[in-house]
């Protein structure tokens, strides 16, 4: 019985330590047009289970109003938070990179339309746009990003597919090591305390 028993925690645990290797995949879907934005945030296990889904425009948008009502009467110090935050940042710089590392891009695709009154501005700062584009689409392999001039007014529309794997199991030690410091504790307690 005990056998079984600790055969079942074994796979169990080597379950958990591949989700981990395996990671999350994070995908981002927006379009944009004039004032409408609509898109989709889903984050995923295994590459293909979906665990988490969010639709822009939320449904909840009267509940997030009653919200920031209630929690803007909430204030904290943001003195004593800085004051806090100071001798943490070296540490926060250390996850970051580790997090940095951890993070792989699979799909990079926008696409943005410019526009403004002027003619000569557009121009200007549409060449200044591919210039920029020219420079990270070609850092990375998987990045298609473009940019089009729009010469009927003010225009700013985007739209685009984005997708991250984050490798958890990486991530862990970073994570552990930034929580095991007395200031990120104590700045946690801050935040968490107002």
């Amino acid at each position: 019985m005990l056998n079984i028993l600790g055969m079942i925690i074994l796979i169990i645990i080597l379950f958990i330590i591949i989700l981990l290797y395996i990671g999350v995949k994070i995908a981002f879907i927006y379009d944009k047009k004039g004032s409408e934005f609509t898109g989709c945030l889903k984050i995923l296990i295994l590459k293909k289970i979906k665990v988490y889904s969010l639709e822009f425009p939320s449904q909840d948008d009267e509940k997030t109003s009653e919200d920031e009502d209630e929690s803007s009467e909430k204030k904290r110090d943001i003195k004593k938070l800085l004051k806090l935050a100071k001798p943490c940042l070296t540490y926060f710089k250390d996850f970051l990179k580790s997090f940095v590392k951890c993070i792989r891009v699979q799909k990079l695709q926008n696409h943005i339309i410019f526009g403004l009154d002027s003619y000569s501005d557009t121009g200007k700062y549409i060449g200044y746009i591919w210039g920029l584009l020219a420079i990270v689409n070609t850092s990375h392999r998987n990045a298609r990003i473009s940019a089009e001039p729009s010469f009927n007014g003010s225009v700013f529309d985007a739209k685009g597919e984005n997708e991250l794997e984050i490798n958890i199991l990486k991530l862990i030690p970073a994570a552990l090591k930034l929580i095991s410091k007395k200031e990120v504790r104590s700045l946690i307690s801050g935040v968490r305390n107002g």
